[in-house]
């Protein structure tokens, strides 16, 4: 059956490489603004039997397609991202993020008559901003899934491994407008509130543990020198390897902000800017059995987990369902993600072979879940031993 898996996959590849993944590269659309984008990979789904359901969850750019063998089943989620970057395009590699997911469950699709199953392809847009996979997760989606899968796009070939989990966070001081130098006793300097609240901030990273990560910036500090600010605000990413720690580091952070606001008698305010993302729980059972297949088709090697110092809304549904997020070298070189030379490198002839394999290996994944139960109490054991 893994030979059917591949033969498909290899009859869809130089389609799906030209008609989504260069089409994506050659058009591309920002997060919360992918409607072209979505809609290219939804119909995609739809003229292949798929049942589409579009602005899944009330999200504008987001689908869900599924597709039930004739034999009832587990529940193998794929996942598709399609959100590009300002002025880089593709830099992060979700063209072939989508690539990858559409050949897996086409591959998958295959044989899910003869061994039972469901497949669950859902379209989630915004992974570089507001990430639909965490409305999602809210709105517990994946929660009667069996596995999640999807693949990214690197320099490298990566285990899957963990995430940091991020809070973005902003503090808006509200004052009183004065003459700064006639009367600058009447006035209450929001633009002093921030400053103090960032220099607390920053005097606070020795106390933190190594993992934990805090960068911000002043967005609004004023307008004139002589006026003194009755607004102010900063904003900041937040992050730790562990969401629990996180929440403790934020509120030290509003312990800060509080501090400011007493020291000058500004108002506070503070606010979620983004949404939050969890850190990733991968499950190592599920990984291993996909770097076993992803080296069994011809990867030459996979390097082991390595210590993130990145964010993903992935985080968010590995607390749902056993999920994985390994990453696929496309033959880019040293060339850095997140520049227009990555993106370039997106349409290359080895970025085809490169998903051609990651697409089979998730497929074969979805095949042994599918067809040996005790795998799946492995996989299950390992995900409830983390709650």
């Amino acid at each position: 059956m893994k030979n059917k898996i591949k033969d498909t996959i290899e009859k869809y590849l130089d389609n799906v490489f030209k008609n989504i993944g260069t089409v994506l590269y050659e058009t591309p659309e920002i997060s919360e603004h992918e409607h072209n984008s979505c809609k290219l990979v939804a119909d995609f789904f739809e003229s292949e039997g798929f049942h589409v359901e579009r602005k899944f969850c009330e999200i504008e750019t987001a689908f869900k397609a599924t597709y039930k063998g004739k034999k009832n089943g587990e529940k193998i989620a794929f996942l598709c991202e399609y959100d590009a970057l300002p002025e880089i395009g593709h830099g992060c590699g979700h063209n072939l993020i989508s690539s990858m997911s559409i050949l897996a469950s086409i591959g998958l699709k295959s044989i899910i008559d003869e061994i039972g199953g469901e497949i669950h392809v859902f379209g989630t847009p915004a992974e570089e901003t507001n990430g639909a996979k965490v409305k999602m997760t809210d709105l517990k989606v994946f929660q009667d899934m069996s596995i999640a899968m999807i693949t990214h796009p690197s320099n490298q070939t990566v285990s899957s491994g963990s995430s940091l989990a991020l809070c973005p966070i902003q503090f808006e001081f509200f004052g009183q407008t004065a003459h700064a130098a006639k009367e600058p006793e009447k006035g209450i300097n929001a633009l002093e509130a921030v400053i103090s609240t960032y220099t607390s901030i920053n005097a606070l990273r020795q106390y933190l543990p190594d993992d934990v990560r805090i960068h911000g910036v002043i967005d609004n500090g004023g307008i004139v020198a002589n006026i003194i600010p009755d607004y102010a605000s900063c904003k900041f990413y937040a992050r730790a390897s562990k969401k629990k720690y996180l929440e403790t580091v934020i509120e030290k952070m509003k312990n800060c902000a509080r501090a400011a606001s007493l020291s000058v008698g500004a108002r506070l305010e503070f606010n979620n800017y983004e949404l939050s993302y969890d850190d990733m729980l991968t499950n190592k059972t599920l990984s291993n059995i996909f770097d076993s297949n992803l080296l069994e088709i011809g990867e030459p090697f996979i390097i082991p987990v390595q210590e993130s110092t990145g964010s993903i809304d992935m985080g968010n549904v590995s607390y749902q369902v056993p999920s994985i997020h390994p990453w696929i070298n496309i033959g880019s070189g040293d060339i850095p993600i997140h520049s227009k030379e990555f993106a370039e490198c997106t349409q290359s002839e080895n970025a085809k072979r490169a998903i051609m394999r990651a697409s089979t290996a998730m497929a074969f994944t979805a095949h042994d879940v599918l067809t040996n139960p005790n795998l799946l109490k492995e996989i299950r054991k390992e995900f409830d031993s983390f709650k």
